[in-house]
């Protein structure tokens, strides 16, 4: 009599640049305007690191690149104008006799 057959699936470790793309996508929606924009650059630039290290599928996690990418692009441009915007508000307050 043999005992029932175990099958070990293993999964690939997930990229830690997908990953912190994801997490600084999501902090750059939530608080990015108080932030300058900075978390939103950092999820473009990470994510870009994890699509590349999931390219050759050694590593999974390319949908949380790819939402990474996504909100770090649509969030970036206007962090950056709403920075550029308060900074040059502030010095025109400052300067204004």
């Amino acid at each position: 009599m043999y005992g029932p057959q175990v099958i070990v699936a293993t999964q690939a470790p997930a990229s830690g640049w997908a990953t912190a793309s994801l997490v600084l996508g999501i902090l750059g929606v939530l608080g990015g305007w108080c932030l300058f924009g900075i978390p939103c650059i950092l999820a473009v630039i990470f994510g870009h690191l994890g699509m590349a290290s999931t390219n050759n599928g050694t590593k999974s996690g390319r949908g949380m690149a790819v939402a990474g990418l996504v909100l770090g692009y649509v969030f970036v441009l206007p962090m950056i104008a709403l920075t550029v915007l308060t900074f040059a508000g502030g010095l025109a307050g400052a300067t204004a006799p």
